[in-house]
């Protein structure tokens, strides 16, 4: 039974091509090349042209915060800390060191300040955007990609002008 087990998620690995196993041999879900474009977009949108490497980190925390009220009015304060809560669990699968975050009542982020203090800035970067590209995954899965770019668009109107296309890559 446990070699047909191994045998089913290796088959089931090479179908998904953005899957791997963690290290109790379960399978992790990756955030898209394409996700993290998208999310890396959004933090761009957010940072002020010609800006530090601390006011980048403050433009990711910003993504995260722009979008808790919408995505609380479209699925309520609950709703959007159980999706967070779902993408921090699939970016700590990928990225170790987010299994120190917790999502709070209110639907923010802790432990982010202590997490920052111990990564590189490039690497506390790219375990945002990896954040960032689960929740947006996880956002196309549940409401798809029309609702999900009107919504994003709603937010940041550049982005429909870039022609993102959240189900077939972007149109440029």
């Amino acid at each position: 039974m446990a070699a047909f087990s191994r045998h089913h998620r290796s088959r089931q690995q090479c179908r998904t091509g953005s899957a791997r196993a963690d290290a109790n041999g379960f399978q992790v879900n990756r955030a898209t090349p394409h996700m993290r474009s998208i999310a890396q977009r959004l933090i761009n949108y957010e940072r002020p042209a010609n800006a530090s490497t601390e006011a980048t980190d403050t433009a990711i925390f910003q993504v995260t915060e722009r979008l808790r009220p919408h995505l609380a009015m479209l699925m309520g304060n609950a709703g959007f800390r159980a999706l967070l809560a779902r993408a921090l669990a699939l970016a700590g699968a990928e990225v170790a060191s987010l299994r120190a975050i917790q999502v709070n009542a209110d639907g923010t982020l802790e432990g982010l300040k202590t997490l920052q203090a111990r990564l590189t800035p490039a690497a506390f970067r790219e375990v945002r955007v990896v954040l960032l590209a689960q929740l947006l995954g996880l956002l196309v899965a549940f409401i798809g990609p029309v609702l999900t770019l009107r919504l994003l668009g709603e937010i940041w109107p550049q982005l429909e002008a870039d022609n993102v296309d959240f189900g077939n890559g972007d149109k440029k």
